[in-house]
């Protein structure tokens, strides 16, 4: 069985909402948090009603103004002390992370917790990065009493005012603070919605807030899994921006409710992400990376290299190196040593999954892996089987749709013209991916990618990169400067000299 640390529901501030730097008691009740791994209660997450949320709005409001007036140093020794806060509970809150989301113990360490403080720290830097920028000064026309005027001018950056923040489940760390800690580090005040399903690693984050010293009222966290909850976060009179991480489907709703004010909107939703393999590649580094798709959260990660465009050439042994690989794939309690495939974050899910599966099958691909129901332990654990669909075409919905889980579909291509085409006939444009020997060849096919980011011969990320996406897989980018600046309106001061 996993091991959780310490039960959640044994912390009072789990159970709480965090509203005007107090922890409250839901409207709603509680609901139990539940382990994919084996299907043990976590804990017990608190569920708010739309009138508590729109008290966690109204607290946010009240407290921008002396917020976005307190000086840059401030704001930074307060995200400097939270990230000290989450590196002395580092091991209890990784545990609750794994628990939580099913994540294998190196990516809950690394890629959640560890993440969640690097962002802190970054954003701690970046509330001291400069704001104001002097534009040159120009001089104007003689007017209607003849005389010229030299006008200066000045960018300035204003926060945004309140920020509601809405996270996704595959990452209650490194996803929240990335919202979260910018947002700040620029003078908003936030409302976090987490995702229904882990949120208990947000409260965490939220104590860790509050022990330093954040003012009552600039962060505050509401929870629920009724769909009521997102609503009032969204809509709220007193919310100037909406950041959010998920579905296309629900970023669209999303989208036509901030219309409707003109809310500002930051969207990260999702990617079928395109990995071209060229005959001279390196085929066991892409190997290595189209890997990631099974291992990384299950598969349940927007910039996952799901969709294989293999030159026919090396299409067959692409397959049979990728075969050989998910053989020594172990799936399995992401508590137990050697685990690289854990469970996906829920029944529903596993079986959304699995029924795309079945659909590849039925629209003609063949399962060259996978396939089946693994069975972990006594049986319980929402596992899928790390699974490549082959013999797939660009019609078929296993290839067109994100199915968020351990599934790489493999489509063949005969000319560079044929790839990029094949890339780009997809509504989504998040991340995309080219393996080439030839370096010239790659970076020309990367810039006709209709894509937010390309990585050319690797997975890895460049933490300082802007990062969204084009298409239905978002609005906006975040990451390094480019958050602070999602997080801020642009004003310009004339003045006549």
């Amino acid at each position: 069985m996993s091991e959780v640390g310490v039960r959640a529901d044994a912390d009072a501030h789990a159970q709480r909402l965090y509203i005007g730097g107090e922890w409250v008691e839901p409207d709603g009740g509680h609901y139990e948090v539940v382990n994919p791994a084996d299907e043990s209660v976590v804990g017990l997450a608190p569920e708010a009603s739309r009138a508590q949320v729109a008290q966690a709005a109204r607290a946010a409001a009240e407290a921008f103004g002396a917020w976005s007036r307190t000086t840059p140093e401030a704001r930074a020794a307060i995200l400097d002390r939270a990230a000290d806060i989450m590196q002395r509970e580092f091991e209890p809150w990784t545990a609750l992370a794994r628990a939580e989301t099913g994540a294998p113990s190196g990516i809950a360490r690394g890629m959640q917790v560890g993440v969640g403080v690097a962002r802190f720290r970054r954003y701690a830097r970046g509330a001291l990065e400069p704001v104001e920028k002097g534009l040159p000064p120009q001089v104007t026309e003689a007017g209607p009493m003849g005389r010229a005027s030299i006008l200066g001018a000045l960018e300035v950056r204003q926060p945004v005012g309140v920020v509601t923040c809405i996270t996704s489940y595959n990452n209650p760390w490194a996803n929240p603070a990335g919202k979260v800690a910018p947002a700040l580090a620029m003078g908003n005040t936030v409302v976090v919605k987490p995702a229904p399903q882990d949120p208990l690693s947000v409260f965490k984050m939220a104590e860790a807030l509050a022990e330093a010293g954040v003012p009552a009222g600039v962060v505050n966290v509401v929870n629920g899994q009724s769909v009521e909850v997102g609503e009032a976060a969204v809509d709220s009179p007193y919310v100037d921006m909406v950041s959010f991480t998920g579905s296309t489907g629900v970023g669209q709703r999303i989208a036509e409710v901030c219309g409707r004010t003109m809310k500002r909107q930051l969207m990260e939703l999702g990617g079928k992400g395109a990995a071209i393999v060229f005959e001279d590649a390196d085929l066991d580094a892409a190997v290595l990376g189209i890997g990631t798709t099974f291992s990384f959260y299950s598969g349940q990660i927007c910039t996952a290299p799901t969709r294989v465009i293999a030159h026919r050439a090396v299409h067959d042994r692409l397959i049979e190196k990728l075969t050989g690989y998910l053989a020594f794939m172990k799936v399995g309690d992401p508590a137990e040593r050697g685990t690289v495939v854990g469970p996906v974050i829920s029944a529903a899910h596993r079986d959304r999954v699995e029924s795309y599966i079945e659909l590849g099958r039925k629209e003609g691909a063949r399962i060259a892996y996978g396939g089946e129901r693994p069975v972990v332990g006594d049986g319980r654990g929402f596992y899928v089987a790390p699974t490549l669909l082959v013999d797939c075409t660009n019609d078929m919905r296993v290839v067109r749709e994100e199915i968020f889980g351990p599934v790489v579909v493999v489509v063949p291509f005969d000319t560079e013209e044929e790839a990029v085409a094949l890339a780009n006939d997809s509504d989504f444009g998040l991340i995309s991916y080219v393996w080439s020997g030839d370096s010239s060849r790659a970076f020309r096919v990367a810039r006709r990618l209709r894509s937010g980011g390309v990585g050319v011969n690797t997975i890895g990320r460049n933490m300082e990169a802007p990062f969204g996406g084009f298409k239905r897989s978002g609005v906006g980018r975040d990451v390094g400067s480019y958050a602070l600046h999602a997080y801020s309106e642009v004003q310009s001061i004339v003045w006549a000299g």
